[in-house]
């Protein structure tokens, strides 16, 4: 199994592979070890996939399936079928428009064939390849608005004075 995640001291991205048996890992660029709670990967499943149980980066038990494809290459294949689409259009070609339009939906129906499956933490971001799917379903926005308004009043906290003390201009 292989995590990305961003390091908790450096903020270096970091990619690494889980060591058999679970095991610190190290980060490249500050040589920090992340040292996983023992219970974050139990057995292996069915398909002889390791299952995560809950995020080896954060303690976070809160995560979901998602497909391993870099969102903006998603985004920019749809745009580019839209403004050829519209280009097509504006000549008043009905057939290419629409070859065009197809093509696209094409190219995402086949991506999301092959383009395998991977696991994400909603509350750090860490992705995990490799892993079983476990428990864990897909996106959910309730918990991902849960995990983004923590983050935000942590940020609005620090911000805040001490009490007794005077607020910054």
């Amino acid at each position: 199994m292989r995590v990305a995640y961003t390091c908790p001291s450096c903020h270096a991205a970091v990619v690494a592979d889980v060591p058999e048996p679970l095991g610190p890992i190290g980060c490249p660029a500050c040589g920090g070890r992340l040292v996983p709670p023992a219970d974050a990967v139990v057995g292996g499943s069915a398909d002889g996939l390791a299952q995560v149980s809950r995020c080896l980066v954060c303690p976070s038990a809160d995560l979901f399936v998602r497909k391993d494809f870099p969102q903006r290459l998603g985004v920019g294949i749809v745009v580019a079928g839209l403004a050829g689409s519209c280009v097509a259009w504006a000549w008043r070609d009905m057939w290419l428009t629409f070859a065009i339009l197809f093509g696209t939906a094409l190219v995402d129906v086949v991506l999301f064939f092959v383009v395998p499956d991977c696991l994400a933490c909603y509350r750090c971001g860490a992705r995990y390849r490799g892993a079983g799917r476990g428990r864990f379903g897909g996106f959910d926005l309730e918990t991902h608005e849960r995990h983004r308004q923590t983050v935000a009043r942590l940020r609005e906290g620090a911000r805040q004075p001490a009490s007794g003390e005077s607020p910054r201009p």
